[in-house]
């Protein structure tokens, strides 16, 4: 009996300060889009240049160990297609933007915190419509899949600097152009590398 009250305590001791401690944060950080070269169907070859963009995250802690991530970033590249056996490079000005959820389980070790996450969200290339490119383009959205994983660095108890490598899992877009002459029928992994700050509260 002594042993069951006793158990029940540390039990309760455990939850109470978890409860008392952080269980949300939001943070910026910076990333490098780093996208495959695609050779795809009918002949058509595409490649992004690279570039830096933004991410916002907020996460909710479910236990001390485990929790959930929504994800926004937003990036500007250049889409070069080849296609018909053309060996010239058209551009395509897109703007890319993720809306992901995911799920995040991490340790602790004294003030360094490494993590894993998966989530899936849409992933949406718009043209930019810039006189780069002749053809009729039309914005795509691409469901797929988050993957990655990191470690954060405790400065504080309500901040700490994030290093990640995030990876996204999509459809190579063909931007709606007449004849489906951009389509490669492929899927990419798109890197973004990423550091940034998270604020606790």
């Amino acid at each position: 009996m002594k042993k069951t009250i006793l158990l029940g305590a540390l039990m309760l001791s455990s939850i109470a300060a978890f409860a008392q401690e952080s269980r949300q944060d939001v943070s910026i950080s910076a990333f490098g889009l780093i996208g495959p070269a695609v050779s795809g169907a009918n002949s058509v070859y595409m490649v992004q240049s690279e570039t830096l963009g933004g991410l916002a995250s907020y996460r909710y802690l479910l236990t001390p160990h485990s929790g959930l991530e929504v994800n926004y970033s937003f990036a500007q590249h250049t889409s070069y297609f080849r296609y018909g056996g053309n060996l010239t490079e058209n551009p395509i000005h897109t703007r890319q933007q993720e809306g992901t959820v995911g799920y995040v389980y991490g340790r602790t070790f004294k003030r360094y915190n490494p993590f894993l996450e998966a989530g899936v969200g849409g992933v949406f290339f718009t043209p930019i419509y810039d006189g780069t490119f002749q053809l009729t383009t039309k914005r795509n959205t691409s469901i797929g899949g988050l993957f990655g994983g990191g470690v954060a660095y405790e400065l504080s108890p309500s901040f700490d600097v994030r290093v990640e490598y995030r990876g996204l899992f999509v459809k190579v877009p063909g931007f709606g152009v007449p004849g489906n002459i951009l389509n490669t029928n492929r899927y990419e992994v798109i890197s973004m590398p990423a550091v940034g700050i998270a604020y606790h509260f």
